[in-house]
């Protein structure tokens, strides 16, 4: 049914329907195959457009929204280099499942195929880094398509969407009709599980004498939260989160052994790899996570639930494969259990507990504070006590990506905002930015590394402009952190080129933005400097911590070995 039958031109057609979708916030930056779309976007308030300094930046802000409300990030850019600077943004997103949509301009439809003056074919670049894309070639396709594009994007596994808009099309005019519903006979998600594969499963978790969970990024695409909570407090389980999935189950809660994979705790896996009913739950047995694949969970049956058929059994072999929404398939599976004269074995269960009491035992994490030197995990771990574990906290990839994620106790979904897939090094600044416009009541922290940060420098003139005080805090080891700690391993400790030789001045750069810069080089001035930045409530403030170079990222498992040979730190390791 349409909502009104008003002659529009494309560029209005454009902006109504970005209204009737519920759009709040527009990243983008402007160029001439949009610019009729920009002068509609001149004329009305109620969409807010955000001026990026750089279109890669505005697809990680808009990625960085939708992490964190579960709405669809919304982007705007214009063609040729417009278009190709958002394909590490649109991959970022791809990667980690979230909901885009990407409007990217184009020339003339007459002129498509010619070599046109900014002319990039942005179907062809964007196809294996997209859910799907469209090329609208008639005005009167431009709002079904639009709505099409917002339909696929948040629905079965979620992931980015381009559209793409000749600048002909935006002048052209038509009847607007934005409809209701969607019908694509070639998209059908299923939703609810197979009940047959349900109360297979059911009967083969409540059997395991050493169960485990492992419950990925899907339970918080899914809004599956609260339902993993009461199926595993149900059963009295083990359970293990991805890097994705932190905070889709509280990592203070007593049933939680921290995050698993390369840089897990050595409970979580030892105790995935000695497990005998594993039960995944959005979760696509990534390799960070699985290590050699030989020797992934040896003993184990596997129940593998997700949305996406295709990631079942893709990675590793599974017993009973659940294809549905997480949210809907545990709320079938825990009612099913909780109805089952059958109940875990208790005996069995304390016995595997107190094998896990025992891995826990050896502290994995553990490390000195008392150095003059400024270890970056102490920072992180001060942060997490005088935010109370209330931010929203997004972060580059690096060693600080992983010490965020050991340190920094998520209790909630979507509060953790990273690059997990992909591991895009500049995202956090802008992510940051995007999740601020989401939240601006709350506190927004984005931990990354002095070679992350840089990447994306610019958006600090976006944060001025729009009021955005989230606060930095550099982690800087003079290293791209990671790239030395695989070099100091695996290759002899030759360092090529991963020692920043021309680092800025964090403290000057950050004012010469109009922002508030601190430098802190001694532990002791560490939970000081946050009270002071945390306390200045309408400012960005970057805070360049300058921390040990020589730290080291503990627990690894290196690359071709199985999850129970990991490498501890070397006080730590076993004989």
């Amino acid at each position: 049914m349409a909502k009104s039958k008003e002659i529009l031109r494309g560029a209005e057609i454009f902006i109504r329907a970005l209204k009737d979708e519920g759009v709040k916030h527009l990243f983008g930056y402007p160029g001439g195959a949009v610019l009729h779309i920009y002068d509609e976007l001149y004329k009305q308030e109620d969409v807010e457009h955000i001026l990026v300094r750089h279109e890669q930046g505005a697809v990680h802000a808009a990625d960085g929204y939708a992490r964190a409300t579960g709405l669809p990030g919304v982007v705007l850019v214009t063609s040729g280099p417009g278009a190709t600077n958002t394909i590490t943004g649109i991959a970022t997103a791809y990667m980690d499942s979230i909901p885009l949509v990407v409007f990217t301009g184009q020339v003339p439809t007459h002129l498509i195929g010619n070599d046109a003056f900014q002319e990039v074919d942005a179907i062809g670049i964007t196809r294996p880094c997209v859910k799907h894309n469209f090329l609208v070639k008639d005005v009167r396709d431009l709002a079904s398509t639009m709505k099409r594009a917002f339909y696929v994007a948040t629905t079965g596994r979620p992931g980015p969407v381009v559209v793409d808009i000749p600048k002909d099309i935006t002048a052209d005019s038509c009847e607007y009709e934005y409809p209701d519903t969607v019908d694509m006979r070639s998209y059908r998600p299923v939703v609810r599980g197979h009940p047959g594969q349900i109360k297979r499963a059911a009967s083969l978790i409540l059997s395991a004498k050493k169960p485990m969970i492992y419950a990925g990024g899907g339970v918080i695409l899914s809004n599956a939260s609260e339902v993993l909570i009461a199926f595993t407090r149900l059963l009295g389980y083990p359970i293990t989160n991805t890097l994705m999935g932190l905070g889709g189950y509280p990592a203070t809660d007593k049933q939680f052994i921290g995050m698993l994979g390369m840089h897990g705790t050595y409970e979580a896996n030892m105790a995935m790899h000695n497990c005998d009913v594993l039960i995944a739950i959005g979760a696509r047995f990534d390799d960070r996570v699985t290590g050699d694949l030989e020797q992934f969970c040896p003993y184990a049956k596997i129940v593998q639930i997700d949305i996406d058929p295709s990631s079942i059994a893709k990675n590793v072999p599974v017993d009973i494969p659940i294809v549905g929404d997480v949210k809907h398939v545990l709320t079938d599976l825990t009612a099913l259990i909780k109805a089952s004269r059958e109940k875990p074995d208790a005996e069995s269960l304390k016995i595997w507990w107190d094998q896990i009491k025992e891995w826990q035992s050896i502290n994995c994490l553990k490390f000195d504070r008392s150095t003059e030197v400024i270890k970056p995990q102490y920072v992180i771990e001060k942060l997490y006590e005088l935010t109370k574990g209330e931010a929203y906290v997004t972060s580059d990839v690096g060693q600080h990506q992983m010490w965020a994620a050991q340190f920094y106790k998520f209790d909630k979904p979507r509060r953790w905002i990273n690059s997990g897939g992909l591991g895009t090094m500049g995202f956090g600044l802008p992510a940051a930015m995007g999740v601020k416009l989401a939240f601006p009541n709350d506190i927004v922290a984005c931990i990354t590394g002095e070679a992350s940060l840089v990447m994306c420098i610019q958006e600090l003139s976006t944060c001025l402009q729009y009021g955005l005080p989230v606060k930095v805090i550099n982690l800087n080891n003079r290293y791209m952190g990671m790239v030395r700690q695989w070099q100091e391993f695996f290759y002899a400790g030759r360092y090529s080129h991963s020692y920043m030789e021309a680092i800025p001045d964090f403290v000057k750069l950050a004012e010469s933005f109009g922002h508030t810069g601190m430098r802190i080089e001694k532990t002791a001035d560490v939970e000081a400097a946050l009270k002071e930045a945390l306390a200045m409530e309408d400012k960005l403030v970057l805070m360049d911590f300058i921390t040990d170079q020589t730290e080291n990222v503990y627990p690894m498992i290196a690359s071709g070995k199985g999850q129970h040979e990991m490498h501890l730190a070397p006080e730590r390791e076993l004989a």
